[in-house]
């Protein structure tokens, strides 16, 4: 396929959050915690950034602190911010009603245990509970939404505001990186990368703001 014909993905991941930052909520939101001020000046940062590429659209998760880091993204732009659910976060509710007591810590030890034995399939697999999205659920859950987008606009560049565990998922699927050399906080938040999709193959083209970990063990 000719170059023209191929479309450009940009996978971001939004900027500070409030959860991010571990400012404690007073009451559950359900689409999350909106951006920080730190988040704000991240999210202007990276649309002065990238100022100059031409959108044909851009899309984002529902969730509030990817929707905030999509709006400010579209300012100067005449374009609308289109919100879907299909490019959520991972969810680790399962996770957290796994802790019967235990700490986090002591479940996270437990848990390094299993994974240095796990190969990158058994790893990208794995899930704490039957009802869990494992990381390869994950990832093909955001590919098959950016595949439908690459394909409704071939041969132009597209946005996508999205999560880190879910991104980092995406490129260890993808064979950019082995699982545990992107653990937690590995993409900063407005890290992203570049994919470049004639709709049926994906290639990783650029990243930025994601550091390759060595000697580490990834548990999500």
């Amino acid at each position: 396929m000719s170059k023209n014909k191929l479309t450009r993905i940009y996978v971001v991941r939004h900027a500070q959050s409030e959860g991010n930052a571990g400012i404690i909520q007073k009451e559950k939101q359900e689409l999350g915690s909106p951006l920080t001020k730190m988040g704000i000046s991240q999210a202007q940062l990276l649309a002065e950034n990238i100022k100059n590429i031409n959108f044909e659209a851009i899309f984002s998760s529902d969730m509030l602190r990817t929707r905030q880091t999509a709006e400010i993204l579209t300012l100067e732009r005449k374009l609308a911010v289109q919100a879907s659910n299909l490019i959520r976060e991972r969810s680790f509710e399962h996770y957290l009603k796994k802790l019967n007591g235990k700490t986090e810590e002591k479940l996270r030890e437990e848990m390094k245990k299993v994974f240095i034995k796990l190969n990158e399939k058994g790893k990208m697999q794995y899930k704490h509970s039957s009802q869990m999205e494992s990381a390869e659920e994950g990832a093909l859950r955001l590919l098959s939404f950016i595949r439908e987008a690459s394909l409704a606009f071939q041969g132009k560049n597209i946005l996508v505001v999205a999560h880190g565990n879910i991104m980092r998922s995406l490129l260890v699927h993808l064979g950019f990186v082995k699982y545990d050399e992107l653990p937690e906080g590995t993409i900063e938040n407005t890290g992203y990368f570049v994919l470049e999709s004639d709709g049926v193959d994906f290639f990783v083209k650029e990243a930025f703001g994601i550091a390759k970990q060595q000697n580490t063990v990834r548990l999500f």
